[in-house]
């Protein structure tokens, strides 16, 4: 089966990735570029992962979201909240409809390319905040794709109910390179250790056993790393 992978270069869909790569083959990494305030940390990462399985990339730009959508994970947006990812304040950061969008695209960009399925890695640890990615959105949504392209496009959702610990164990099984991708919503030169996603990739390594190459400060600690996230693989251009 051929897959059209959506990948932002996080920890999430990066694995989820690697797990399309070693079901099948994957005929494409969709980024898209929507002006949030960590674009320009994450893609360098997508990119990063696409080009050491071998895999094309492309970004896809949606400046209309950053210009027309209310949300403080965009560029036009107010100040990323700090605090857990169950925490009211966190829902600031929803972008309305995004993975709607998203998947809709990568719906025609995947029939136009002869490809079966589409990959999208929502976990069970998005559900509290992320009315987009619950199964009572993805479900319809999968049945509309699969209705409204002639190859009955199918869209795949691995991670289902998993948590995030779930999928670090699942990167470790698959060999992920995890200092390549990018989780802080922030988007600064590091990691802030206090947002919603910083605190939770935090307690995802913690949870699963393994240490982050990625290191993310302790809440309210000055930030650090150790790797250079985004950094090209040797001998690529």
């Amino acid at each position: 089966m051929q897959f059209v992978v959506l990948i932002s270069g996080g920890l999430d869909s990066t694995v989820a990735l690697h797990d399309a790569a070693s079901r099948g083959t994957v005929a494409l990494g969709l980024s898209f570029d929507y002006g949030s305030k960590h674009n320009a940390r994450e893609l360098p990462c997508a990119a990063w992962q696409c080009r050491r399985l071998g895999v094309p990339h492309r970004i896809v730009r949606l400046e209309f979201v950053n210009e027309l959508f209310r949300s403080d994970l965009l560029q036009s947006g107010g100040a990323i909240p700090d605090g857990h990812y169950e925490d009211l304040s966190m829902r600031r950061t929803v972008v309305p409809f995004r993975n709607g969008v998203m998947l809709a695209i990568a719906a025609g960009v995947a029939e136009s390319m002869g490809a079966q399925a589409l990959v999208i890695a929502a976990h069970g640890g998005d559900h509290a905040i992320y009315p987009d990615c619950r199964e009572t959105f993805l479900a319809p949504m999968a049945e509309a794709i699969r209705a409204g392209t002639y190859a009955g496009i199918e869209v795949q959702r691995p991670f289902g109910e998993r948590k995030k610990a779930d999928l670090v164990r699942r990167g470790i099984e698959l060999g992920v390179d995890f200092s390549h991708t990018w989780s802080c919503y922030k988007g600064g030169a590091r990691p802030c250790g206090n947002c919603g996603t910083c605190v939770e990739r935090r307690e995802a390594f913690q949870l699963a056993g393994v240490t982050d190459p990625v290191e993310i400060a302790p809440r309210g600690g000055a930030p650090t790393i150790a790797s250079f996230v985004g950094a090209p693989p040797r001998g690529a251009k």
